[in-house]
């Protein structure tokens, strides 16, 4: 465990009179763009920041803006960002009170979160018990079906044997979705249209899911076809109150991966947005859960909605949810930790106008989104009315092949989703980031905006891998 000293900086002592005394200190367990994005919310609660980084990030401008930083390893995550134990070392020299994970590397790992909390360091999160209830898919079906949350069809539990699959999806229907039971991030899912395609990719995923998330378990749903993804925020506290904060639809994905989110979901009728907005928070209720968190549901042609999962951390897309209600989720999150109450009331959480995201990474869509490492030699930054940019590049920055190809987010917000789009499009206008070798998402998404099915809402999850 080494103390980078070049990239301290002292940013003072805790402001006096702050309601959020029992935090003076938070050490931030990622890296990147949502590094910084704490950083910056801690800062302006008075609270100090202590961030870690890898070799491969060392010098990253975003470390300066902390009041201390702490190199815990190589840049393979699994050395670094991912090993707990170093982690948890830097938050006792630190001198933190609790730890903020992100998203990603270690965000939903109750293991971990079990360790911040025997550590006597708060995790800001949901506690480890509820973390391994939702965490597991096929726990979280269960406890979906209890609250009376509907469900896709599909087995009751894990598939053991290649018979069970096959039993199975003969009275469930082909197709059917092969999904890992852990993890996230599309891992692990395979569909099947046939026995034999079953058998073949049964054996697959869950080879993927013993890679990804040492765990092979593997359970099946009914494959429903061409449908949309909307997720709803939620919040709770330790004292018993659960909110949601409206949805988000994020139709637009590849490989399960999200290219452009929004909020509110378009042509969705209000009566649908109420009932999903409820089923999600009956769910957290019955979870026992506090802190942020987003209940994914999938969207049926004919408006049925159908639960799918829980994704027990602050989510990539957050930032439409705060620019549509104008609450902080971050902070939200710290003060939830602390053991404050929400302080929020169902009925005054407002959905203002509309707010899209898109995710800006260092790929080549033309090589099956190849990820692009490099230097960025030229980076121009889109700004005006209604435009937020959520990033930690720079000029000179090493775009790294060790982490995730995001780079970064471009958020707007307008009074009407028309309003929107235009903004957007004149925003991915304005943005440049060059560098030998550097390629980036940016003009596939510019074609997802021009093309009619987003123009009138009316795509699936499936839609831009059907037509790029």
């Amino acid at each position: 465990m080494k103390k980078e000293s070049e990239v301290l900086q002292d940013g003072g002592s805790t402001r006096e009179g702050t309601t959020h005394a029992m935090f003076h200190r938070i050490l931030i367990a990622n890296r990147g763009e949502i590094a910084l994005r704490v950083i910056r919310a801690c800062k302006e609660m008075g609270i100090e920041a202590v961030a870690v980084y890898s070799e491969a990030d060392r010098g990253a401008h975003y470390l300066s803006l902390a009041n201390e930083a702490y190199c815990i390893g190589p840049a393979a995550a699994s050395e670094s960002y991912l090993k707990t134990e170093h982690i948890i070392a830097a938050a006792e020299l630190g001198n933190v009170q609790a730890i903020h994970p992100g998203y990603g590397f270690l965000a939903e790992n109750a293991d971990f979160a079990e360790q911040c909390r025997d550590s006597k360091i708060e995790f800001i999160g949901p506690p480890h018990e509820a973390m391994q209830k939702l965490g597991d898919k096929v726990a979280a079906r269960k406890m979906a079906i209890d609250a009376k949350v509907p469900v896709v069809p599909g087995s009751d539990g894990l598939v053991e044997t290649e018979e069970d699959a096959v039993r199975i999806a003969g009275k469930i229907g082909y197709p059917v979705l092969i999904k890992a039971t852990a993890g996230g991030g599309g891992k692990g899912i395979r569909p099947a249209f046939n026995e034999a395609t079953l058998r073949t990719e049964l054996k697959a995923a869950s080879a993927e899911a013993e890679k990804a998330f040492k765990n092979p378990g593997v359970y099946l749903e009914k494959l429903i076809e061409k449908p949309r993804h909307v997720e709803v925020q939620v919040l709770a506290d330790q004292h018993g109150n659960v909110i949601h904060l409206w949805e988000r639809d994020c139709t637009m994905q590849r490989k399960h991966q999200k290219l452009i989110e929004e909020s509110p979901a378009p042509n969705l009728p209000q009566s649908v947005r109420e009932d999903i907005c409820k089923a999600a928070v009956r769910l957290v209720k019955n979870a026992g859960y506090y802190n942020a968190g987003t209940c994914e549901f999938l969207v049926d042609k004919d408006l049925r909605f159908y639960f799918i999962e829980v994704n027990a951390r602050i989510q990539v897309e957050h930032p439409v949810t705060e620019m549509v209600t104008g609450i902080d989720l971050i902070q939200s999150q710290i003060r939830v930790a602390a053991g404050e109450e929400l302080g929020l009331k169902q009925r005054n959480i407002p959905c203002n106008g509309c707010s899209m995201e898109v995710r800006v990474n260092a790929e080549d869509p033309e090589q099956d989104f190849r990820g692009c490492p490099g230097t960025i030699t030229k980076l121009r930054i889109p700004g005006g009315p209604g435009v937020r940019w959520d990033s930690h590049i720079y000029e000179g920055y090493k775009i790294s092949p060790y982490y995730d190809s995001m780079i970064g987010k471009l958020i707007v917000h307008k009074p009407t989703r028309t309003e929107a789009v235009a903004c957007l499009k004149r925003a991915l206008d304005e943005l440049v980031v060059e560098g030998p070798g550097i390629k980036t998402t940016v003009p596939l998404i510019r074609k997802i905006l021009d093309h009619s099915t987003f123009i009138n809402a009316d795509g699936d999850t499936k839609f831009v891998e059907r037509t790029w």
